[in-house]
């Protein structure tokens, strides 16, 4: 009787022993199914933690991340500026009228655009034309589909300016050459190299306050007032599409 009780103890211990991995193992997986991995997942973290990358990876996608935003903004601001600078444009009477740039001479006597777009398009005498960052100058003769455009570099283009914020007048005059020269009609202007030069309030040929560029250099040397080369905001020579009204 004691033999049977014992040997009864010895099997149940080997079933047991035999069973009981399978259990835990049953047992480890339903953990892992009701929690989805997590258990692993958190081990896995823990054992490949002295593999991560350093620091300076870290450091180097904070650097990229803020070079992204500051793309962001620069991008937001350029747009503002471009809305800002269309605004007086928006409030003339008329659509735009978009037209490609045909062929150009914008070198020596001559400085003009001609655009495939004409009298058919709408496009009159005398409209102003700009390209992405400015004023690029007037129309100054139209065919049925063709248009051409005096430049403000042109040697015969005249046309008022001020600073913006309305710090000085003065008169725009081509030179034929990329840079027109501004001539202040006041002797005590106060210019500086970096100051944006927009189209005059006062002027009857172009609509107030469009871009023109920005005073590249001054000579307060110049008789009688102070004068100074204008880097166009609108480079002729890189632009295929121009707005006309």
């Amino acid at each position: 009787m004691a033999m049977g009780r014992r040997l009864s103890r010895l099997l149940d211990r080997s079933l047991l022993l035999s069973t009981g991995p399978w259990l835990v193992l049953l047992l480890f997986f339903l953990v892992v199914r009701v929690s989805k991995g997590a258990p692993l997942a958190d081990l896995y973290a823990q054992l490949s933690r002295p593999f991560w990358p350093g620091s300076a990876q870290s450091e180097w996608l904070k650097e990229s991340q803020q070079l992204e935003d500051q793309q962001r903004i620069a991008t937001l601001e350029g747009r503002l500026a471009r809305l800002e600078q269309d605004q007086p444009l928006r409030n003339q009477a008329g659509d735009w009228i978009t037209a490609p740039v045909i062929s150009r001479r914008i070198e020596g006597w001559w400085q003009q655009l001609e655009l495939g777009a004409g009298r058919v398009q709408g496009i009159k005498t005398g409209a102003v034309v700009t390209g992405p960052g400015g004023v690029l100058g007037r129309i100054s003769s139209v065919t049925p589909s063709t248009s051409r455009v005096q430049l403000l570099t042109d040697p015969s283009s005249r046309v008022g300016v001020e600073l913006q914020g309305g710090k000085g007048h003065g008169l725009l005059f081509g030179e034929g050459s990329s840079r027109p020269l501004v001539k202040f009609l006041n002797n005590d202007v106060n210019v500086q190299p970096g100051d944006v030069v927009v189209t005059s309030r006062a002027s009857s040929v172009f609509p107030a306050n469009l871009i023109i560029g920005v005073v590249q250099s001054v000579n307060t040397q110049a008789g009688p007032a102070p004068q100074g080369l204008v880097q166009l905001s609108a480079p002729a020579d890189q632009i295929d599409w121009v707005r006309v009204r």
